[in-house]
Formats: structure tokens, C-alpha cells, sequence
């Protein structure tokens, strides 16, 4: 067996490159820019220049390299086949080829977000698992679904998309992917903002908010910020927002009935106080038999990418 892999993170201005031990050591990290002109053609060759270089610099010789693993922004099936990846410019190909054709070593490529829920499995928040659900929530909320130790890809590499799940009838505005009423409309640092705006337009009541959001500074952060000096009106949004997250994990438990749900993102800053809105509001909702679930925080950060695609080529 090899000594080494290397996983990587292509995201849509950087690619985060990590060198690891089949154990899981991060030997050493590092970036590159994504080049996305050009329909993103530079981007596989660019990945393969660094990689080389650093077995260049450590002496290490191909036949030590188990593999490259590698996330992806767009759907990924079990063949390395990308459908789209918009934000870095590509159609539709197989990666685990093409970048293995440039590298002369094995190369498996998955989704981001789905390579990010392994990464936590592995080293992270998740660790001792094997059926689990990683909810990132950020702009969106990003998804990744582990069952019995494997990602979950589906037919086109769109298993895990738990974002736009269709969550609420009649809301007017549109999601980012066209739909309307999808989970991260809600869910997402953006959705807690959307409702944080939407009850401040019709509650009387004081709050620290108000002055927030006339400073052109509401976000999530400055909710739960509120929360833990106890406003009254940040706690009802808190609440709004723990209903929405409680009653999505509860149909998504339906279908796959994880062990743990991996909260990630930048919402997960808030910390321990985020589990006091969304379990009791699981457990409203959830099937009997999901209901002995654990909620957790995410531990990897943004590293949790490069875990995750080194950890493809391990299995």
C-alpha cells in the first residue's frame, strides 16, 4: 500500500490541497487560484502542476501515491462524471480520466459538499459514525449524506442536494436554483436573515435588531448574538428558524435515518445554543423510530473538503 494521498477542494476561487497519511495526518496544506476563464480548462492541468511539484519536493515517487481525491461544486456520479459545474465553468466529463490521465495515478472525484460530510466522518465532528447527515448552513445550505460508511450520490450525483427540498407553499420569493420555498430559503445564514427582516417589518417590539439592520449589519451572527443576551424578538426568530430546520432533518430522517446530524457552515459559530431550537422541534416532527438522533457541530472547517476527497481514494 501507498504512504500517501492527496486530497483536494476545488472551489470557485481557490483549490485547497492537502497531503495526507492514509491515517488521516494532514501533512501539509496548501492553495492554488481556480482559473475558471476559458470554461475552467486550466483547473485540472493547474491541480496536476502542484501536485507534482510537491511529490517533486518530498522526494515522493508515484508508486507511494495511492491517489488524488477530489470535491467538486457541481453533481459527481460513482464514474468521476461531472454534470455541470457551473461556478468553475465546466460541462459535462469524467474527472476521475481526465485528472488521472494527467497525474498517472487513481483519481476519484466527488461532490463537494457530500466529500465535506466524509472529511467529518473520518477526522471531524462525526467521527465514530457511519450513517450520518452533514447540514452546511451558509449562504445556502449545502448537503451531505453518509449511509453505512458511503456517500449517498444518487444517479447523477445529486443525492444530498437537502437545500431544495421543497420545505413551504406560496413563498413568493424565488430560490437561488429557480424554485420557490426551498429548505435553504430558511434554513441558511441568508434564510434566518430573510426571516430576521420579515418579523422586524411587523413586530412593535424593541430590539437590538432594529439598530442592526439600519447599520446595514443583520446576520445570522447578530441573531444569536441577541439570543444570548435574551431579546425577545432574536428568540422568536430563533424559534422560527429551529421549526424550519427541525421539520426538514425530520424529513430527511424519514428517508435515511442517520445516527447524527453534522451542523456546519457559518451558522454553526453560534455554537451548542443552535441544538436547543432545532431538537425539540426534531423531535416534534421526526418519525418515532428517527427520533434518537444526535445533533453536533461540525469540527473541520474549511478543511473538511480535503479530508473528505483524500479519504475517497482510502476507499
Amino acid at each position: 500500500m501507498g504512504k500517501y494521498c492527496f486530497g483536494v477542494d476545488l472551489g470557485g476561487t481557490t483549490v485547497k490541497i492537502g497531503l495526507f497519511s492514509p491515517k488521516g495526518e494532514v501533512l501539509e496544506k496548501w492553495e492554488i487560484p481556480t482559473r475558471t476563464e476559458n470554461g475552467g480548462t486550466n483547473i485540472l492541468p493547474d491541480i496536476a502542476d502542484a501536485v507534482q511539484a510537491k511529490m517533486k519536493e518530498r522526494g515522493i515517487a508515484r508508486e507511494e501515491v495511492i491517489g488524488v481525491g477530489i470535491g467538486v461544486p457541481g453533481p459527481v456520479d460513482d464514474a468521476g462524471m461531472v454534470y455541470r459545474a457551473v461556478n468553475v465553468g465546466w460541462g459535462v466529463f469524467n474527472i476521475n480520466e481526465t485528472l488521472g490521465g494527467l497525474l498517472g495515478v487513481p483519481v476519484k472525484a466527488g461532490n463537494d459538499a457530500n466529500v465535506a460530510a466524509l472529511g467529518e466522518m473520518w477526522c471531524g465532528g462525526a467521527k465514530g459514525y457511519k450513517d450520518i447527515v452533514l447540514a452546511t448552513l451558509g449562504t445556502g445550505i449545502g448537503g451531505g449524506i453518509i449511509s453505512n460508511g458511503k456517500i449517498v450520490t444518487g444517479s447523477r450525483g445529486a443525492g444530498g442536494e437537502i437545500g431544495h427540498m421543497h420545505l413551504v407553499d406560496d413563498e413568493p420569493d424565488a430560490c437561488g436554483c429557480g424554485n420557490h420555498g426551498c429548505f435553504e430559503q430558511y434554513g441558511s445564514a441568508s434564510g434566518i436573515v430573510r426571516l430576521a427582516k420579515r418579523r422586524l417589518a411587523v413586530s412593535k417590539e424593541d430590539s437590538v435588531l432594529r439598530s442592526a439592520q439600519e447599520q446595514d449589519a443583520l446576520s445570522a451572527k447578530a441573531v444569536f448574538d441577541a439570543v444570548k443576551e435574551g431579546d425577545k424578538v432574536a428568540c422568536e426568530i430563533a424559534e422560527e428558524f429551529g421549526a424550519y430546520l427541525g421539520k426538514g432533518f425530520a424529513v430527511i430522517a424519514a428517508v435515511v435515518n442517520p445516527e447524527v446530524f453534522v451542523i456546519g457552515g457559518g451558522v454553526s459559530k453560534a455554537g451548542e445554543i443552535l441544538f436547543d431550537y432545532i431538537a425539540k422541534n426534531y423531535e416534534k416532527y421526526a418519525f418515532h423510530a428517527c427520533q434518537n438522533v444526535t445533533f453536533k457541530l461540525a469540527t473541520l472547517g474549511n478543511d473538511a473538503g480535503i479530508y473528505g476527497a483524500a479519504k475517497l481514494v482510502l476507499e
